[in-house]
């Protein structure tokens, strides 16, 4: 049997996500604070996230980004309604994802045509997923899941089908690479490269940091399998 087609994420997005191996995981309380983070990620070597829609800032920090550098993989997560994924599209969304695995929200994204990753946990989940014809699927929470030892376990009956993850919820520098070596992971989801409390003090030099920190991983990693 040959793998499924990809039908819920554009080869165009998968290949952007697979290139940069990381999505800087944000939370942003004031639209201010949207521009100088993104260029603090970006100089750093991160040029994929995923904005939570946590707060009412997210959907106008995401415009002011977009607007500004065009070239950021802009996604948006806790993408949980029809109403939400409506709102995404409406803001520029390059994709999303979600933490858990809704039909009905699956169904709204493939029928705006919104690259989407469900998030997964479990076979069944997997199952709901590539129904929907998703082949990039968010592992989350990877962590407290039991991390690549219970992915790399779960994925096997599917391995055939060629699915790539992005785990998150839990993940940090200290286990990184436990999960970039795998052939399964497509990027790793990263809310520590800037937490909460260094955007709202404006840590920009801090953010900077942790973002060239992962992307000298991922090269080191990339560069190894060569």
């Amino acid at each position: 049997m040959q793998p499924i087609a990809q039908k819920a994420m554009t080869p165009e997005i998968i290949k952007k996500i697979d290139n940069s191996g990381v999505i800087a995981v944000l939370v942003i309380d004031n639209a201010n604070h949207a521009v100088p983070l993104a260029e603090a990620l970006l100089e750093g070597g991160v040029d994929s996230i995923e904005l939570t829609l946590r707060t009412p800032a997210a959907i106008e920090s995401a415009l002011a980004i977009k607007k500004t550098f065009p070239q950021m993989n802009l996604g948006f997560g806790t993408v949980l309604t029809v109403e939400q994924v409506k709102a995404v599209v409406d803001a520029g969304a390059d994709f999303a994802v979600a933490p858990g695995c809704n039909p009905t929200v699956l169904a709204e994204a493939g029928k705006q045509s919104l690259s989407f990753a469900p998030g997964i946990m479990t076979p069944s989940d997997i199952e709901i997923a590539i129904e929907h014809g998703c082949r990039v699927l968010k592992y989350f929470p990877a962590e407290t899941s039991g991390g690549m030892n219970h992915l790399t376990n779960m994925v096997a009956p599917y391995q055939y089908l060629d699915l790539k993850f992005i785990p998150l919820g839990g993940c940090n520098m200290n286990n990184a690479a436990s999960y970039l070596e795998s052939p399964l992971i497509t990027a790793i989801g990263g809310s520590w490269i800037a937490k909460r409390p260094l955007i709202q003090t404006e840590d920009w030099k801090t953010i900077t940091q942790n973002a060239r920190e992962i992307h000298d991983l991922i090269q080191k990693i990339r560069t190894s399998r060569k």
